[in-house]
């Protein structure tokens, strides 16, 4: 049984949230207007997100799909001040996901060199699921904004005006938030596009944290309790209304060379990233690009990314971002 929220916009232009269990119609909840207001009062309340959830879910049925469809459905997380949601993420966490990273990086004069990003990933085989007890080897780890950054499931991915390429990265996405004591509570887990720019990171590894500075996207839907070990599904981009690229994809533990308990760990060890009332998106990382394919995208391209038992795909339309001046003034 996978039980999902939603966040949206009703008709009447008000915020809600609802909850669904597998297919079944949703039902509005009647005690909270967002996740972030629901997750506060569970913490407060010492009660699982899904029971309280549970207990409230006693209002209308909800069309998501009739929702979406009309742009009323919101990112599955966020926060009252977007500046207090931090999106963040991992990457060569996948079992192959060296593969595409190491096409980017390798020394073309010398094939057989071995590349940073294959040195990490290695870390990550031989270190990334430690013992209980025990913290394992750190992940790559990059900064991609703040809760401002965050597309509507639907909406569109606006690449910026210097931007060399816009493409795909299908994940699954941890939300969290802090308690008022720092303790970090994960609320649950979402698919993602945690969008990015390969062509700029292909220049030099350096620019990666160029290349990650992004929109990016996550829901529709929440799953709560645990994720699965193995996640099976499928990224695609459609054009004209048209397939013309299409790949499966792994994730979840059984497919990943680090457990999420050292991601979480190597991420929120920082105590920065543990502030009282903060909220999070992490993304855990894709063995799967388009860009590894040599597939080039361009503006109206429609990414699609489903997989069970996350309910509802994440589509988002890629656009373009015209030229804005950037002035510095001295003051």
């Amino acid at each position: 049984m996978a039980w999902r929220l939603t966040q949206f916009v009703d008709k009447q232009g008000k915020r809600a949230v609802a909850l669904r269990q597998d297919d079944a119609p949703a039902r509005r909840l009647t005690g909270a207007a967002t996740t972030y207001e629901l997750a506060q009062q569970a913490i407060a309340a010492g009660l699982s997100l899904l029971s309280l959830a549970q207990a409230q879910a006693t209002g209308d049925p909800v069309d998501l799909a009739a929702a979406l469809a009309d742009g009323r459905v919101l990112p599955p997380l966020d926060h009252p001040d977007a500046a207090h949601l931090l999106v963040a993420g991992t990457g060569l966490t996948h079992l192959g996901s060296a593969e595409g990273r190491d096409k980017m990086h390798r020394d073309l004069a010398d094939p057989a060199k071995q590349t940073d990003s294959m040195r990490m990933f290695r870390m990550g085989l031989d270190g990334g699921k430690p013992a209980p007890g025990q913290v394992g080897v750190q992940p790559e780890w990059f900064y991609k904004g703040d809760g401002s950054i965050l597309a509507r499931p639907d909406g569109d991915l606006l690449s910026p005006f210097f931007a060399l390429d816009g493409g795909e990265e299908p994940e699954i996405a941890g939300l969290y938030i802090v308690g008022p004591d720092g303790s970090v509570f994960c609320l649950g887990y979402a698919l993602g596009n945690e969008f990015s720019d390969h062509v700029t990171e292909r220049q030099n590894y350096l620019y990666l944290a160029h290349s990650k500075l992004r929109v990016c996207a996550i829901g529709p839907e929440l799953l709560l309790g645990d994720l699965p070990a193995d996640i099976r599904g499928t990224t695609r981009i459609v054009r004209d209304g048209k397939t013309v690229w299409e790949k499966p994809f792994l994730s979840g533990e059984a497919n990943m060379s680090h457990s999420l308990s050292n991601l979480e760990y190597h991420h929120f060890k920082y105590d920065g990233f543990r502030r009282p009332g903060d909220a999070h998106v992490h993304y855990f990382g894709t063995a799967t690009l388009s860009f590894s394919d040599g597939f080039t995208t361009q503006p109206g391209d429609v990414f699609e990314v489903e997989a069970a038992p996350f309910g509802l795909p994440l589509r988002n339309r890629l656009a373009q971002a015209t030229e804005v001046p950037v002035v510095v003034k001295g003051l």
